[in-house]
């Protein structure tokens, strides 16, 4: 009997400290060099006053790729450079009945947003002007060189200084 004990003692102590390993890996972990996301509505307010552009980040939860950008691709330093100097970094969470934003006068969810821009998967990455106006979309994961090169392309386009990127 004792010898029963013994075990499932040793088992549920085994078992108490593998849960907690596991759960501290899986909390989220602040990243550094983040950019400071705003919401959509408020890039479109303060955007026009400053002539920068706006980038924004569609993405869903659970996606494994929109969380690789979130931790690799938008906290280094190349894009942080550029988005600091040229662009409102937006970031929306395109399956969310929930939040609501104003676009172009119109009030809508974040998903209808999604739908309007043309969302078929995720991430999904827009550039648009002080106005509103899209300049540039792409689906799907950007690594640092692809996300500078549509950066760079958006800058060039609407006359803004386009850094060194390479």
């Amino acid at each position: 009997m004792n010898r029963k004990v013994l075990i499932a003692s040793l088992i549920t102590i085994f078992i108490a400290i593998f849960a907690f390993y596991s759960f501290r890996e899986i909390q989220p972990k602040e990243i550094d060099n983040e950019p400071d996301w705003m919401n959509l509505t408020e890039a479109l307010t303060v955007a026009p006053e400053s002539d920068r552009l706006i980038l924004i980040d569609i993405y869903e939860v659970g996606c494994q790729f929109c969380r690789k950008m979130t931790r690799e691709v938008y906290p280094s330093n190349t894009i942080r450079a550029v988005l600091d100097r040229s662009y409102y970094p937006v970031k929306l969470n395109g399956n969310s009945n929930s939040n609501r934003i104003v676009y172009q006068g119109e009030e809508m969810t974040e998903k209808e947003f999604a739908g309007k821009m043309g969302v078929t998967a995720f991430p999904f990455t827009v550039i648009m002007d002080s106005e509103g106006n899209v300049i540039d979309r792409r689906r799907g994961y950007l690594d640092i060189r692809g996300l500078a090169q549509m950066l760079r392309s958006a800058e060039s386009e609407m006359g803004l200084q386009a850094a060194n990127l390479n």
